[in-house]
C-alpha cells in the first residue's frame, strides 16, 4: 500500500521536475548589434508560426521554444546563411506547419483548394435558391 502511495505521489510530481530552469538562450531576447541582420532576421521570425502558440509569430510569442527559435534564426543570421536557407532548415526540422506560407502539395491542397471548394458551394446553393424564388413568386400574382 505504501508502495503505491509512493508511486502515485511520485507520478504527480513528475511534472514538477519537467519545468524549464535553464537560462534563456542569447539570441532569444537580444537583437543583433547590425540592424540590416536584425532586419532580416525580424522578417524571417514574423513569417514563421509559433510551435506552443500557434496562433502567434515567434517574433512574437513568449514561449520558451520559440525563444529557442528565434536565438537559431540570429545565430543563422550571423553566420551568414540566408533566410530562405533558414526556413528550409525549421520546415525539416518542424515540418511544414512552421511555416505561415506553406507550399502547395498533397498534404495542404485541402487547406489550399477548400475555401475555393466551400465558395463554389455556396455560390451554386445561393444561385439554386434565387432561381427557385423567381419562379415562386410569379406563380403567387
Amino acid at each position: 500500500m505504501r508502495l503505491a502511495i509512493l508511486c502515485l505521489l511520485g507520478a504527480l510530481a513528475a511534472p514538477l521536475a519537467a519545468q524549464d530552469r535553464l537560462p534563456p538562450a542569447p539570441y532569444a531576447y537580444q537583437q543583433l548589434k547590425d540592424p540590416a541582420q536584425e532586419a532580416q532576421a525580424k522578417a524571417l521570425m514574423e513569417s514563421l508560426r509559433c510551435l506552443v502558440c500557434q496562433g502567434q509569430s515567434i517574433a512574437d510569442s513568449d514561449a520558451p521554444l520559440a525563444g529557442d527559435m528565434r536565438h537559431e534564426v540570429r545565430s543563422k543570421i550571423v553566420a551568414g546563411e540566408s533566410p530562405e536557407a533558414i526556413r528550409k532548415w525549421l520546415v525539416a526540422r518542424y515540418g511544414n506547419w512552421v511555416s505561415y506560407d506553406p507550399p502547395f502539395d498533397g498534404a495542404t491542397a485541402l487547406l489550399w483548394l477548400g475555401p475555393l471548394f466551400f465558395l463554389a458551394l455556396g455560390g451554386w446553393l445561393a444561385f439554386g435558391r434565387f432561381r427557385r424564388g423567381d419562379g415562386d413568386g410569379e406563380d403567387g400574382a
